[in-house]
């Protein structure tokens, strides 16, 4: 058996496997020689911040396993939730023009994702759309691998060194069994070079969609095929400066933001038009848990120096951001497009937030907690907070999408911008308040301690008086949130206190505290439990 012709696929084993091979189009149609017209839109589903490994591995995003992030809010003296995943999903749209036959045509489309959702799939003729229906539609995803088409050919002809022989068996490690002509079977590890008369039926070389079509009105359709991808994701990246004001407790920032886009999908998006959803748009579980192959990483790309950039506008209960102009988005990639023009000299202030309770627990509890050493040891961190209101007033007033929020200060000694802490924000509405944890105090130190406790489980009520000592080595004075928990039981009263308190809620209250340079506060108070 000869092995020249335009028919035979060929593999070099010596090295990397290389394949060789001949994508026909399927009979019935043909699309125009054109570039293809591509729309994305991507929903912000995954968690905003910096890429990690765990990112480069696309999985679906209705089969996630989201972590509830605790974060603590002085404000409102209450927790909420951030949830963050991996990455999600878009809606693409790609516009191409076709000639279809009078009656039933078969056409190929190759250029989609390796995540398609084959389910979302639409095709439509914008042309004649009343005169076109799709009677079939398939994804086909079986793609050629060094292994698959040895398989496929077992117990079949092929040449193996310029040899014809037989083709017994084919070990995923690289070994085969092979039956020369004169009836020798034997067993190589390796080879130099074997090949296939032609690519087995059914392998493909990428994902491919395939429809039947019938059309009463033959000639050329200008066609629309959509449909929903995993893989790709945006959040906003936040690039903050602060600088301190009369005194280290209020300032100004300087913010920027840049939208982040990873793709994962399997698939580029050229010259796209590019729409970003900011919102929690609900999407339906479904069980079992499907992988992709792990994608390598590609580089990052920056279009911040185009001249037209986001337009943004509310839409349903979201908010939707519209690049105003085409852009592209390779596979495996991170792209960073400017998101709005830098906001100069926000007005901030700076928080501390002491919580002395042993934070490795969540202190509430289904009964009366009623052991006199829960609690104990404590806490003697003292958390550091930046807040700012986003409203007009400020210089923003726009909806900030969720991302990581990167803070920096100048070193007047040399003027460089030192990193000072960063924080994940959640969907935040024009004139609320952001809130950014930073990291903990150096030189403030706090300690709790359970001075009395008291209790009477026949009467069914305990008292406990709690002390926390609060210290500043700074030069200058401090503020600080003293943060408490009445977490023994949900019916209690604060009976003392020896500085005035502020109840948050059903289970918080404040004690805010002025400390002067080196001063030391004692604060105590006295609760009263009953149940």
């Amino acid at each position: 058996m000869s092995t020249r012709g335009s028919n035979r696929l060929g593999i070099g084993m010596a090295g990397p496997a290389a394949l060789l091979l001949i994508a026909g189009q399927a009979s019935g149609a043909m699309w125009k020689d054109e570039p293809t017209k591509t729309s994305l839109t991507i929903y912000s589903t995954s968690a905003p911040g910096a890429v990690t490994p765990a990112m480069y591995r696309p999985v679906p995003q209705s089969l996630q396993a989201f972590a509830n992030v605790d974060r603590y809010n002085p404000y409102r003296g209450s927790y909420y939730i951030a949830a963050q995943g991996l990455p999600g999903y878009a809606v693409v749209r790609q516009d191409r023009t076709i000639n279809l036959n009078d009656g039933l045509s078969r056409i190929t489309f190759g250029d989609v994702p390796a995540l398609l959702d084959p389910t979302t799939v639409v095709f439509t003729s914008l042309s004649a759309p009343d005169e076109t229906r799709v009677v079939e539609q398939n994804y086909q995803f079986d793609l050629i691998s060094q292994q698959k088409i040895m398989e496929r050919y077992v117990g079949k002809a092929v040449v193996l060194d310029g040899r014809e022989v037989s083709l017994l068996s084919a070990d995923a490690g690289g070994g085969i069994l092979v039956q020369d002509a004169d009836g020798t079977v034997r067993w190589q590890s390796g080879f130099g070079a074997i090949s296939f008369p032609k690519l087995a039926d059914g392998l493909i070389t990428k994902p491919t969609l395939m429809w039947d079509l019938f059309t009463t009105k033959p000639g050329e359709h200008r066609t629309r095929i959509s449909y929903q991808t995993e893989g790709i994701t945006w959040w906003a990246d936040y690039n903050v400066a602060f600088r301190a004001g009369k005194d280290e407790n209020t300032g100004v920032l300087d913010v920027g933001a840049w939208v982040s886009i990873l793709n994962q999908s399997g698939a580029n998006y050229e010259d796209a038009t590019l729409k970003l959803v900011a919102g929690d748009v609900y999407r339906a579980p479904v069980g079992g848990e499907i992988y992709a192959e792990t994608a390598s990483r590609g580089g990052i790309a920056r279009n911040a120096v185009e001249p037209t950039g986001f337009e943004e506008k509310s839409f349903f209960e979201y908010h939707l951001y519209t690049l105003g102009r085409p852009t592209t988005i390779p596979q495996a990639s991170t792209k960073q497009v400017e998101l709005f023009d830098p906001v100069r000299e926000v007005p901030c202030e700076k928080v501390l937030v002491y919580y002395g309770i042993d934070q490795s627990w969540r202190p509430y509890w289904s009964s009366p907690a009623t052991d006199r050493d829960l609690g104990v040891p404590s806490n003697t961190k003292v958390d550091v907070y930046l807040t700012f209101k986003n409203d007009e007033k400020s210089g923003l007033g726009i909806p900030l999408p969720s991302g990581r929020v990167r803070v920096s200060k100048l070193d007047d000694a040399d003027g460089a911008m030192e990193f000072i802490g960063e924080d994940v924000i959640d969907h935040t509405a024009k004139d609320e308040m952001v809130l950014l944890k930073l990291g903990s105090a150096f030189d403030v130190v706090g300690e709790r301690i359970s001075k009395d406790f008291k209790i009477d489980v026949s009467q069914k009520w305990m008292d406990e008086t709690i002390q926390i000592n609060l210290r500043n080595h700074k030069a200058e004075p401090v503020k600080v949130i003293i943060r408490e928990s009445m977490y023994r039981w949900n019916t209690w009263e604060v009976v003392e206190s020896s500085l005035p308190l502020e109840k948050q809620d059903s289970r918080t209250i404040h004690i805010p505290v002025t400390l002067k340079p080196d001063e030391e506060a004692v604060v105590t108070y006295k609760v009263h439990y009953t149940w």
